[in-house]
């Protein structure tokens, strides 16, 4: 199964170069870059010399656009050799292309799409002489580009130009920068109405906007960007759901360990992360000593030297380990963002050490895990089956992994996932099954994740005694939440701050009218403090507190309100006098008696 619609991308490609056609139109002297396709649109690379493109231009280029696509003009593809390319891009004055068909020719490559500077980097070490490359024309504009394209420009479906921001030629910042010019594109105007209004709702969940709101959590220049600090009810969240997934995996199995937070830079050698993610390492050296070490980007190294420190038996496994930890990478300052993209990230990590038959009982654990929590918090969930690619990106013989992508698809099968392949977004050790979780403004998420490894326990000689002599464990990773501060970063957005009862930071406030309840309002808080709710983390304490400030009623609801605290009780003389309190939820309040208090919050949750 894939998850690629050809017809759509074909579409987003198409509307690329008609932006661009277009563009050509109001700024003839304009150079272009290159024009892929990504998400759910497309953009080009544009420099406009000094009139720079704005936003404010969007409305002529759109116009110009349209223009374009009602007349209908074919795509017609064709082909030049190196040499006439070269002169082409001359001709045409256009400085981008032109480099790039210089570098084709010096590296001896084909020219496999638009391509980005990564991509030429790969194609070019692996492939042979360049003779002919491949240009695409509608009307007047010809682009250097291999497609695919829909037949004509009518056939683009439904689009808007949404953005322009600032981009390195080549993502080099001592290259020129040019204008990237974003847009996006569905088959239907319908389909392409709702993205936009996703889209509304999603700035307005915005979880660092939420989170200041709800005094989740908090960022300082002293400490640093990408290093957030998280408050009492922030913290609330992250502790709950760190439970809540030790739980799950604690009833498959799973015992708990714990690991430093650095270590000498030879275990990520022998790993193979330092020649993958070296440039990502935090590297920390010793005052008293000459000893150097990095600050753990993940955990799994880690625990194969757990499980090395002894002999193992084919009766031992599975041996299943557990740990949330906090990991540290050099994230690039330009790319951090909130709780969704930062240096310090607390992994839900776990690691299964078995036998190969016993991959299937170990990955349908994990899968039925993750599967239960996903469900409890509300979120649909889609299946990617993450395989290798061609390139050499990867360690380990090409048999082991079919043999590990064979076994992975078994489980799709048998679990009957939703599932759609995805080559090249393995892990450097194995094929994965990643969770992708659909927020409630229709976004996707990748987040769980289940990993098979055969390479790192022979990089380490791991071993087990079995009747038939000593034997290679398989390693199965996995993380329920994955990252938990990117999980809360979706979550919050996903819920815009509602969040269920049993996960709320404050679940009640109690709210008092005047001083004369005071008593009253202490046996309130004896039946809380006594509550004990029956929740996904089973039985649990009511996070509680009382409002006994002499404020008006109405503004203690509206600060309530605004905390998005799901339940309050309003302690008023009248409710004093009849034994009763009101409670409040967003479905409308309600009187009852005060016994009878901790069975409506059950009802409640």
């Amino acid at each position: 199964m894939s998850k690629t619609d050809p017809n759509l991308e074909a579409m987003r490609h198409s509307l690329a170069h008609i932006m661009a056609a277009a563009v050509l139109e109001h700024w003839p002297d304009a150079k272009l870059g290159i024009g892929p396709v990504v998400g759910d649109g497309f953009y080009y690379d544009i420099d406009s010399g000094e009139s720079k493109i704005t936003e404010a231009d969007f409305g002529k280029i759109e116009k110009s656009m349209q223009a374009i696509i009602k007349r209908g003009e074919s795509f017609e593809k064709s082909e030049k050799s190196i040499e006439e390319a070269i002169k082409w891009a001359k001709d045409s004055k256009q400085d981008y292309k032109l480099e790039l068909l210089n570098d084709l020719n010096r590296a001896g490559t084909t020219l496999a799409k638009d391509l980005s500077p990564d991509e030429l980097g790969t194609i070019a070490k692996d492939t042979g002489q360049v003779n002919k490359v491949s240009f695409y024309t509608n009307g007047n504009f010809t682009d250097l580009c291999r497609g695919p394209h829909v037949a004509a420009t009518n056939k683009v479906g439904a689009f808007k130009l949404t953005k322009v921001a600032g981009a390195y030629w080549r993502g080099d910042e001592t290259k020129p920068q040019m204008q990237r010019l974003y847009g996006v594109a569905f088959k239907t105007q319908a389909e392409l109405d709702e993205y936009l209004k996703n889209q509304e709702l999603a700035a307005k969940n915005d979880h660092r906007i939420i989170g200041k709101e709800l005094d989740l959590f908090t960022t300082s220049d002293l400490v640093g960007s990408g290093l957030p600090l998280f408050t009492p009810r922030g913290t609330w969240l992250r502790e709950l759901l760190g439970a809540y997934s030790q739980q799950l995996r604690a009833d498959k199995g799973f015992e708990r360990v714990w690991t430093p937070h650095i270590t000498k830079p030879e275990l990520y050698k022998t790993s193979g992360h330092w020649d993958k993610f070296g440039d990502e390492l935090f590297l920390v050296k010793s005052q008293e000593s000459s000893d150097e070490f990095a600050m753990k980007p993940m955990n799994c190294p880690h625990h194969t030297q757990i499980y090395a420190a002894k002999p193992r038996s084919y009766k031992d496994l599975p041996i299943k380990y557990m740990e949330t930890t906090t990991d540290y990478r050099d994230e690039k300052s330009g790319e951090l963002h909130g709780l969704t993209r930062v240096r310090s990230l607390t992994q839900d990590d776990s690691h299964v050490f078995c036998s190969e038959e016993q991959i299937g009982e170990a990955v349908g654990e994990l899968l039925e895990a993750a599967q239960t929590l996903y469900e409890e918090l509300g979120m649909e969930l889609k299946f990617r089956l993450s395989f290798r690619d061609d390139s050499d990106a990867y360690f380990g013989e090409q048999q082991l992994w079919d043999r590990a992508q064979d076994k992975i698809e078994e489980q799709a099968k048998h679990y009957k996932l939703d599932y759609y392949i995805e080559e090249g977004e393995a892990a450097f050790y194995g094929p994965k099954i990643d969770f992708v979780a659909i927020d409630g403004m229709g976004r996707e998420w990748q987040t769980a994740t289940v990993q098979l490894d055969f390479v790192q326990p022979e990089r380490f000689g791991l071993e087990y005694a079995s009747p038939e002599g000593l034997k290679t464990p398989v390693m199965v990773h996995s993380a329920l939440l994955g990252t938990l501060e990117r999980f809360l970063g979706v979550y919050i957005e996903h819920t815009a701050g509602h969040f269920p009862f049993w996960l709320a930071p404050e679940q009640v406030r109690v709210l008092t009218v005047n001083e004369k309840t005071a008593e009253y309002v202490r046996n309130v808080r004896k039946i809380l403090e006594a509550s004990s709710l029956d929740t996904p983390l089973r039985a649990n304490q009511l996070r509680f507190s009382i409002d006994s400030r002499s404020e008006s009623l109405g503004k203690k609801i509206k600060e309530a309100e605004l905390l998005k605290i799901p339940l309050f009780i309003i302690v008023g003389e009248k409710d004093q006098a009849a034994g009763q309190v009101s409670l409040r939820t967003q479905e409308g309040e309600s009187k009852i008696d005060l016994s009878k208090l901790s069975v409506h919050i059950n009802k409640i949750k």
